[in-house]
Formats: C-alpha cells, sequence, structure tokens
C-alpha cells in the first residue's frame, strides 16, 4: 500500500517566521490563502491590482498587493492563476523578483513538466494539488476536515523541498484526509487525461449520443434527457461513495444485467485505443503545444467548440427542465 502522509509526519518548523506568497485569488487562489492563513502562516496576497478579485480579497480581510512586491522577500511563491497566464506572470513579476532559495510551488505541473516556465536551479520547485474544487478545499477546512492531496518534488535545491510541500499540504487541511506523494510527470499526464477521456471530454460526448440516440429514434427529448443527463448524478454519486460495489448494490438487477452485458459494446476496446491515443499525445507534448498555440492565436477553435457544446438541443431542454426543479435552485444561484 503506498504510503499517505498524515499529520504526524509533518515538519511544522520549515515554515516558522517564513513568508508565503499567493499569486491568483480564484477557486484554488482563495481557498489556499485563507487557509493557510489561518492555520497561522504569515501570508501575503498578489493580485493585479485592476483585476476581478483585487475588491473580494480586501472582503475578506486582505491588504493585497501588485504581484511583484508581494514576490519580494517571500520564501515561497505559490502561483494559482489559470495555466496559460502563468508563464507571462513568472516571466513578468516571479523571475524577477525571487528570493534566493525561495520555493515555487504549483497545484498543477502543467507548465513546469512541459518546460513553458523553468525555474532557476537554487530554487526549490514543489506542487500541492487538492484534489478537489477550491470551493470543497475551503468548505472542508471549515469544517474541520480537508480534502486529500498530492505533493511533488521537481528540485531540492536546499533540501528541505518534500517538508515544505508536505507543510504547505497541512496548513491546507491536506493531512487530515491523507497525502499522496507522486511526480509532476504524473500528476499532470494523469490529470489531463483524466479530464479530456473520462471526467469531462468522456462523459459529455456519451450523454450527447446517448441523448441523440433517443430523440432520433423518436422519444420525447425531455426523456431522453432525464435518462442520459439528469439521472447520471444518482450512479455517479453512489460510485463516489461506494465505487462499482455500491452501485452495483443499490441499482436494479436488470440494470446491473444491462449494465454487465451492453455496456462493454457501447464502450468497447476501441474506445480504450482510442484513450491510449489521447494518453500518448498528453505525454509527448502534443496537447501542450496545441492548447498553447491556441491560447496564442485568441483561442478561435476552442471557442467555436464551445459554442457548438452550448448550443447543443440538449442545453435547452435541460434548462427548461431544471428551472422547474426546486432543490436545485439554491445551487444554481450560489453558483452565478
Amino acid at each position: 500500500m503506498t504510503k499517505m502522509y498524515r499529520e504526524q509526519d509533518v515538519n511544522r518548523e520549515v515554515f516558522e517566521g517564513k513568508t508565503l506568497a499567493v499569486l491568483g485569488y480564484g477557486s484554488q487562489g482563495r481557498a489556499h490563502a485563507l487557509n493557510l492563513r489561518e492555520s497561522g502562516f504569515q501570508v501575503r496576497l498578489g493580485l493585479r491590482p485592476e483585476g476581478r478579485s483585487w475588491k473580494k480579497a480586501q472582503a475578506d480581510g486582505w491588504e493585497p498587493l501588485p504581484p511583484g512586491e508581494a514576490v519580494v522577500g517571500a520564501d515561497l511563491v505559490a502561483i494559482l492563476v489559470p495555466d496559460m497566464a502563468q508563464a507571462a506572470l513568472y516571466q513578468d513579476y516571479v523571475a524577477p523578483n525571487l528570493k534566493p532559495g525561495a520555493a515555487l510551488l504549483f497545484a498543477h505541473g502543467f507548465n513546469v513538466h512541459f518546460k513553458h516556465i523553468q525555474p532557476p536551479k537554487e530554487a526549490d520547485v514543489i506542487m500541492v494539488a487538492p484534489k478537489s474544487p477550491g470551493d470543497l478545499v475551503r468548505r472542508q477546512y471549515q469544517q474541520g476536515r480537508g480534502v486529500p492531496c498530492l505533493i511533488a518534488v521537481d528540485q531540492d535545491a536546499g533540501g528541505q523541498a518534500f517538508d515544505r510541500a508536505l507543510a504547505y499540504a497541512d496548513g491546507l487541511g491536506g493531512t487530515k484526509a491523507g497525502v499522496l506523494q507522486t511526480t509532476f510527470a504524473e500528476e499532470t499526464e494523469t490529470d489531463l487525461f483524466g479530464e479530456q477521456a473520462v471526467l469531462c471530454g468522456g462523459v459529455t460526448e456519451l450523454i450527447r449520443y446517448g441523448y441523440e440516440t433517443l430523440v432520433e429514434a423518436g422519444y420525447q427529448p425531455e426523456a431522453a434527457y432525464f435518462e442520459c443527463l439528469h439521472e447520471l448524478k444518482l450512479i455517479v454519486d453512489l460510485i463516489y461513495e461506494g465505487g462499482f460495489t455500491k452501485m452495483h448494490e443499490f441499482v436494479s438487477e436488470t440494470a446491473k444485467y444491462g449494465d454487465l452485458t451492453r455496456g462493454p459494446r457501447v464502450v468497447d476496446a476501441s474506445v480504450k485505443a482510442n484513450m491510449k491515443e489521447v494518453l500518448t499525445e498528453i505525454q509527448n507534448g502534443t496537447f501542450a503545444n496545441e492548447w498553447r498555440e491556441e491560447n496564442d492565436q485568441g483561442l478561435p477553435h476552442y471557442n467555436k467548440l464551445l459554442n457548438e457544446d452550448l448550443e447543443h438541443p440538449i442545453e435547452q431542454v435541460g434548462k427548461e427542465l431544471r428551472s422547474a426543479m426546486a432543490w436545485l435552485k439554491p445551487q444554481m444561484e450560489g453558483a452565478k
């Protein structure tokens, strides 16, 4: 069994009297900054003065600084802005102001692994990646719990990189749930693969094709929506809570027989072969280069595909049906 690090494994002295700079105040940035501050760390926040997060940070009790000022003198700099903004932020504000011997921390290994950011050799380069959205990282911490975290060390310049990563994860609450050591390569490649092949790309395409198959066969769009999208949450929740075992325990025998005999016909060996191609493109940098070029060109292909997704008939049907689901309204209002 792979070792999971817990609270008793943490060397909290590595950050005593040290200053941590958090750059970014989005989903992860806000959760990291607030959790670390409430864990007793000395935290300063670096944001663009004209950015939309500046006032939000002030409302949370921060006195934010421009990014370059926040980096000056900091013993650890957490770069928590979106992937495609990180390289420019690093080049313009972090690299010119980084204290010798400071640690650079990321919540995702993308830019370091694909060498869009190349830190100096004298810097520790570490990663702490909570395995949940930032909002859940924050809520679990406030309830005295935590979410599991991955940690990794890409460069250990001073012999304390691992201890720094683990102590940071502890400050987020991660050691209460368990911290797993990985590498930048493993975290980056598995994360991208999961998003593309299963969690986002795979699931949405499966929903789309299921819906279209029923509607094209003459069934009502509303019925197709319920069967191919709405009820997905019921199954995902069961799997999330107890794996395939709990799902099989709570669905009908008819559903289980259909699962076991028809599922492999829909998602067959050709799907796995396609997944392997997707993984290869992640591993060899094809996807990273393509995504960077797309951003450099102003996202034309991305926007076209996104609009096609958002304009699919299932979206209109779903919007109308969800408007009558009273239990969804508090969640929908909170997501705005």
